[in-house]
């Protein structure tokens, strides 16, 4: 029994000695680049002067709320019920979304099973063996009775010490890219709903389109009636007849591609809410019911690069090519493994847990690269240029978000004077279209001024719907500039770094906080 105890507590020791190598890895520091989340852009606004509103005095003026936040369901301020439920249900069906979603979950398990180079491998092996040898060999080798029975049951453990924390830095590599996966099902949501909204507006458009052309077409019918009237008495000839009838004909041309456009986006509103083109959305859309807010939020640059999942991708991205230089530069030093083995042996299968029978073996290796034609260094130097590279797409998206919303902003500035324009326009073609048209029945007009009158009328009509479309889309627009409402609430939000050198230059200077100063030249 003391012979026993004492295998016990061999195992016991050696048990312990495994996990104090494997608390003391854990413990370690990690070589490589600390990340640190780039500082926002030091400006206070997106174009060059401050704006508070747009558009002239009155009902079309909209308000400009300075550092307000965007509402996460920012469609709802267009207030139509129809939207809000379309968009609704885009969110629930849409693949895209649902993509995105298992695109996250294939990321996070990536990162879940790299979290398993941290504890050691187990592996069980059990061998039994029933042997009969020849004459020769039972009396050469001193065997057991022939024939006899080999049992061996052997666990066996290895653990890859993570002295350098290579492994960690490859952890927080995928980690950063489960994030970057989150800030894109969040961009896909983003450009889901923007794209129901413009969408919905769009149909609203052409809807409106063709409506004005209907009640143009409808003044042509009854003029073309009073020109045929007007002819059977001799009042007018067959050729201002035949120039009416050609101005009919060519408004009642505009309509099929506007229909054809129509049933397109009907199409396009249909596959976004994830549903097939044969069984059609019940919502429809008329300008008159999407309202035009009279508030539109305006954030502070230095909160919209927290607030664009774009951004966020990047700045993810870029974070999980600096965890990608430790890896590189861990690979270059020794490493260590540890593979402890506990096990039985014995002749007799009954007789394998006797405390006579057990075995144990305690190995480790220490394995260092000396020359392999520079590959790991050059693996390293392009770890550090993959830095360079996610650095300056992370600036790319930046300043491309900041001329997103310096767009919009110009967008909706010029649709509102368009709006003006048109309006104003409009209302002069309907009352000279309508003196025209009471100047015919008295016969005082000619009919090179009636067909003018028609197509100025009809042309100002289309354009004020188009305006009015435009700048209904430029507000859906600056919502998804300013990053549609998203808040990065549940994700890790990495404290902000002081301005300093260029990337490239903390690549150079920054090495973490393990000294390397003693390795190896041949390492430089």
């Amino acid at each position: 029994m003391s012979a026993a105890r004492n295998r016990i507590s061999r195992y016991r020791r050696a048990s312990v000695s495994v996990a104090a190598v494997a608390l003391l890895a854990l413990s370690g520091c990690s070589v490589g680049p600390d990340f640190i989340s780039p500082p926002p852009p030091d400006v206070d606004r997106f174009t060059p002067e401050k704006l508070t509103a747009i558009g002239a005095a009155g009902k079309d003026r909209v308000r400009l709320e300075l550092d307000a936040s965007v509402p996460q369901r920012w469609w709802e301020a267009f207030h139509d019920e129809k939207l809000n439920k379309l968009i609704a249900a885009a969110i629930e069906h849409n693949p895209s979304i649902q993509a995105a979603d298992a695109a996250i979950k294939i990321a996070y398990f990536n990162a879940e099973a790299q979290k398993g180079a941290f504890l050691p491998t187990a592996a069980f092996n059990s061998t039994d063996n029933y042997i009969r040898q020849s004459f020769q060999q039972q009396f050469q080798n001193n065997a057991p009775t022939n024939p006899f029975g080999l049992f061996l049951k052997q666990l066996t453990i290895t653990y890859n010490v993570d002295i350098w924390g290579g492994n960690r830095r490859s952890v927080e590599s995928l980690e950063a890219q489960t994030d970057l996966q989150r800030y894109q099902l969040e961009a896909a949501y983003l450009a889901l709903t923007s794209n129901v909204a413009a969408a919905a507006v769009m149909e609203a458009s052409l809807r409106g389109q063709i409506a004005a052309i209907q009640r143009v077409i409808a003044i042509e019918k009854e003029l073309l009636e009073i020109l045929q009237n007007r002819v059977r008495v001799g009042s007018s000839s067959q050729a201002d007849f035949l120039m009416q009838q050609t101005a009919l004909g060519q408004a009642m041309q505009l309509l099929p591609p506007l229909e054809k456009q129509l049933a397109q986006q009907r199409d396009l509103l249909t596959a976004l809410a994830g549903q097939y083109s044969t069984a059609q959305v019940p919502e429809t859309f008329d300008l008159h019911r999407l309202q035009l807010p009279k508030t539109l939020p305006l954030t502070l640059p230095s909160t919209l690069v927290r607030q664009r999942p774009d951004i966020r991708a990047a700045e993810a991205n870029m974070h999980a090519a600096a965890a990608q230089i430790g890896v590189a530069i861990a690979a270059r030093l020794p490493s260590l493994t540890l593979t402890p083995q506990l096990g039985f042996s014995a002749f007799d299968l009954a007789k394998i847990f006797v405390p006579a029978s057990g075995f144990y073996i305690l190995g480790g290796s220490v394995a260092h690269t000396l020359f392999d034609g520079f590959s790991l260094l050059n693996k390293q130097k392009a770890a550090e240029a993959g830095l360079v590279l996610a650095d300056a797409q992370y600036r790319q998206s930046v300043i491309l978000a900041f001329q997103n919303v310096a767009d919009a902003l110009r967008a909706f500035q010029a649709d509102a004077k368009a709006v003006k324009a048109a309006a104003f326009t409009e209302e002069s073609a309907r009352k000279s279209l309508a003196i025209a048209r009471g100047q015919l029945k008295i016969g005082s007009v000619s009919q090179i001024e009636l067909l003018n009158a028609q197509q100025a009328y009809l042309t100002a009509s289309v354009a004020r719907v188009q305006a009015e479309g435009n700048r209904l889309a430029d507000v859906v627009g600056l919502f998804m500039a300013l990053g549609g409402g998203w808040r990065d609430i549940n994700l890790r939000d990495l404290p902000p770094s002081e301005p300093g050198a260029p990337i490239d230059a903390q690549i150079e200077t920054i090495n973490g906080p393990v000294n390397t100063s003693w390795f190896p030249s041949f390492l430089d």
